[in-house]
C-alpha cells in the first residue's frame, strides 16, 4: 500500500496528491469527449428506469396492509424483510454496480439490471409464499443496484460540459419525483386489485424500458475499472445480519441466540470489510475516507436523514388504511404534502444558510426533522389528518433543508474531478439510512404492538400484525368493534413509540453530525 495515498483527516485538507484508493471504484471514469450527448428520447428512457428502481422503494410501503391481510399471512418480520430485502442489497451493491457497467459496458449492464428487475416484480406477483415475495425483492434490488448508476453514466457520458450540469440536476430531480409517483402510482395500482397488482403493474412497464433501453441507449466506450466481488459480498452480507438482528429481536427477544449471532455476525464481516479495503490497492471504497470530518458528517447524517423519513414511510400507509380508514390510493394521496416540502425545503436552505451559515441551517433542519416525528408520535385512532399531515410535512421539510448542505459538504471536501466519489457516498448512505429506519420503526412497532395486545390475544402465538390480530379475533369468535378498536388503538401507540425512538436518535446522532460539519464550508477553508 501507497502510503502518499494517506487521507488527511482534516476538513479542507482532504485533497491527496493522488487519487485515494477506492475512488476510483466510486466515481464515473473521465467523460468521453464532447459530442452531441443523449437525445430527448434517450433522457426520457433513462428517466423511465429511475423512476422504475427508485418508484419501489416507497410504493411497497403501501402494499404492507393489504400483504398482510393476504392469503399469505407473512409475519411482522417477513414484511419487514419484504420492504428491506430490496433497499438494503440495492444500496449495498450499487458502487460495484458503477463499476462493472463500466467495464463490461453500460447499455449492457442496464440491460441486465433492467432485466432483472423485472423478472423480481414478476416473482413476487406470482409467489406462492412469502420466502419467494422476499427473494423476488432481492433478485429486484440486484437489478436496481445495476440500473440507477448506470443511468446517471448514460445520461452525461459524451453530452456538452454546458449540458451535463443540468442533466445531473435532471436526474437527481427525477429520483426525488420517483418516491412521490411510487406513492401515488403504487396507491392506485393497490386499489384495482390485491398486493400482487402492484407488481404486476411495474412488469409491462418494465419491460417497455427494457425494449427502449435496447434500442435507443447508447453504447460508450468501456472502462477497465476493479469490481471487488468479495468487497461487495462482505459489505452486503454484513448489513443484511446487522438488519437480521434488528427485525429478530421483538420475536426472538433481544438477547436471543439468533439476535446476538447477527450483531456478532455484522461486527465480523463488516470489520473483515473494512480490513480488506484499507489493504487493497485499488479498494471499492476506501474507509479512510470517513476520517475527514465533512465527509463523515455528510455519510452519517444522510443515513440519519433517511433513517427518519422511511422510519415514516414504513407506518404511513399502515396509519392512514387501518386507523384513518383510508384506501390506498388515498393513503397516496395524502402523502402529497410532503412531496411539496421535499421540492420546496431545499430552495429555503439556500436563503436560510446565507443567513445563518451553514452549521445552524443543518442543525435547524435536523430540528425540524425531529420535531415532524415528535409531533407524528402524538397522533391516535382519532386525530385528524391535518395534525397527522402536519408531522409528516415536517418530517419532510427537515430532509429538504439538511440533504443539500450534508450534500454539498461531502462534494467540497473532495476535488471537482472527483465528484463521484461523494455521489457514490450519497447514494449509498441514503439507502442504508432507508433500510436502517424501516428496521428500526418496524421492529419497535411490532414489538410494543405484541405487549399492549388485548387480553385475549396475548400469548406465544400472540399477533405481530392489525390484519393477524384481526383475523385471530374472527377465529376465537370475540371479532367486536370494541376488540377492534382496542387493536387499532394498540397500533397506534406502537407508531408513535416507534416515532419517538426516531426523534431521539436525530437529536442524538445529529449533534454528532452538526459538530463534525464545518463552520464554512469550501474547499480549502
Amino acid at each position: 500500500m501507497n502510503p502518499g495515498r494517506r487521507i488527511t483527516p482534516t476538513y479542507g485538507k482532504a485533497l491527496p496528491r493522488e487519487p485515494p484508493c477506492g475512488v476510483r471504484a466510486l466515481e464515473s471514469p473521465a467523460p468521453e469527449p464532447d459530442g452531441p450527448g443523449p437525445g430527448p428520447l434517450t433522457v426520457a428512457v433513462l428517466c423511465l428506469c429511475v423512476t422504475l428502481v427508485v418508484g419501489m422503494v416507497s410504493a411497497v410501503n403501501l402494499a404492507v396492509p393489504a400483504l398482510s391481510r393476504s392469503a399469505l399471512r407473512p409475519s411482522a418480520e417477513s414484511v419487514l424483510w419484504v420492504v428491506d430485502g430490496y433497499v438494503v442489497v440495492f444500496a449495498c451493491l450499487l458502487i460495484p454496480g458503477g463499476a462493472l457497467a463500466d467495464r463490461l459496458g453500460r447499455k449492457r449492464v442496464l440491460a441486465a439490471g433492467m432485466g432483472l428487475f423485472t423478472a423480481g416484480c414478476a416473482l413476487c406477483a406470482v409467489a406462492p409464499g412469502v420466502g419467494v415475495v422476499i427473494a423476488g425483492r432481492v433478485v429486484s434490488g440486484v437489478g436496481a443496484a445495476a440500473v440507477l448508476p448506470t443511468t446517471l453514466a448514460l445520461m452525461v457520458g459524451g453530452a456538452p460540459s454546458h449540458r451535463r450540469p443540468r442533466l445531473v440536476a435532471l436526474w437527481a430531480s427525477m429520483t426525488g419525483l420517483a418516491a412521490v409517483l411510487g406513492n401515488v402510482g403504487g396507491g392506485a395500482a393497490l386499489q384495482l386489485g390485491s398486493w400482487r397488482a402492484l407488481f404486476w403493474s411495474v412488469v409491462p412497464l418494465s419491460v417497455v424500458a427494457l425494449v427502449l433501453v435496447l434500442v435507443f441507449s447508447p453504447a460508450p466506450p468501456r472502462h477497465d475499472r476493479p469490481v471487488s466481488v468479495v468487497s461487495a459480498g462482505l459489505l452486503t452480507a454484513g448489513f443484511l445480519a446487522l438488519l437480521s438482528g434488528i427485525v429478530s429481536g421483538p420475536g426472538a427477544g433481544w438477547g436471543s441466540a439468533r439476535v446476538l449471532a447477527g450483531f456478532a455476525a455484522a461486527v465480523v464481516l463488516l470489520t473483515l470489510w473494512a480490513v480488506r479495503e484499507l489493504r487493497r490497492e485499488h479498494p471499492m471504497l476506501d474507509p479512510r475516507l470517513f476520517a475527514v470530518p465533512v465527509v463523515r458528517a455528510g455519510a452519517v447524517g444522510m443515513a440519519l436523514v433517511f433513517l427518519g423519513m422511511f422510519g415514516l414511510f414504513y407506518v404511513n400507509g399502515q396509519y392512514l388504511q387501518y386507523a384513518m380508514g383510508y384506501s390506498p390510493l388515498g393513503a397516496g394521496v395524502r402523502l402529497l404534502p410532503m412531496a411539496a416540502a421535499l421540492l420546496l425545503a431545499p430552495r429555503c436552505a439556500v436563503a436560510l444558510e446565507r443567513r445563518a451559515g451553514p452549521r445552524s441551517t443543518l442543525g435547524s433542519g435536523l430540528a425540524v426533522l425531529a420535531a415532524g416525528l415528535g409531533t407524528v408520535s402524538l397522533v391516535g385512532p382519532s386525530t385528524p389528518y391535518p395534525l397527522y399531515a402536519l408531522g409528516a410535512t415536517l418530517t419532510a421539510v427537515g430532509c429538504g433543508l439538511a440533504t443539500p448542505l450534508l450534500s454539498h459538504g461531502m462534494m467540497s471536501a473532495l476535488p471537482a474531478h472527483r465528484a463521484g466519489v461523494g455521489s457514490g457516498l450519497q447514494s449509498l448512505a441514503r439507502e442504508l439510512g432507508s433500510a436502517l429506519g424501516v428496521a428500526v420503526s418496524g421492529s419497535v412497532v411490532t414489538q410494543t404492538f405484541i405487549a399492549g395486545l388485548p387480553a385475549p390475544l396475548r400469548g406465544p402465538d400472540a399477533p405481530t400484525t392489525v390484519p393477524a390480530a384481526e383475523q385471530a379475533l374472527s377465529a376465537q369468535e370475540l371479532a367486536s368493534a370494541g376488540l377492534r378498536d382496542a387493536v387499532v388503538a394498540d397500533f397506534t401507540v406502537a407508531l408513535d413509540t416507534a416515532m419517538r425512538v426516531l426523534a431521539v436518535l436525530v437529536v442524538a446522532v445529529g449533534a454528532l453530525v452538526v459538530a463534525w460539519y464545518p463552520v464554512r464550508r469550501g474547499r480549502g477553508e
